[in-house]
């Protein structure tokens, strides 16, 4: 359930209200029953790093896979043609 920040011009206090989506939002102040407004927040919702699944939770099989094809491809990487074609 999401969380919804309302702030109280008259008291000046800030809310966080647990809510449905369809909940009505809050119009009143339960401390003073002032009009409130909904505030608008950061979300602490963040994706970082190399991936979000495969990478950081993938199966320990799926890791042992992912392994076997870095090493693949770091040699096939590190293999120069040397020979001359004229």
């Amino acid at each position: 359930m999401p969380i919804y920040e309302y702030e109280c011009p008259n008291c000046g206090k800030q809310y966080e209200i647990f809510q449905r989506f369809n909940d009505e939002p809050l119009s009143r102040c339960p401390d003073c029953g002032g009009h409130v407004h909904k505030l608008i927040s950061r979300t602490s919702f963040i994706l970082k790093g190399t991936g979000w699944y495969v990478t950081d939770y993938a199966s320990p099989e799926r890791k042992k896979a992912t392994e076997v094809e870095d090493k693949s491809d770091t040699k096939t990487e590190s293999k120069v043609d040397t020979s001359t074609k004229n």
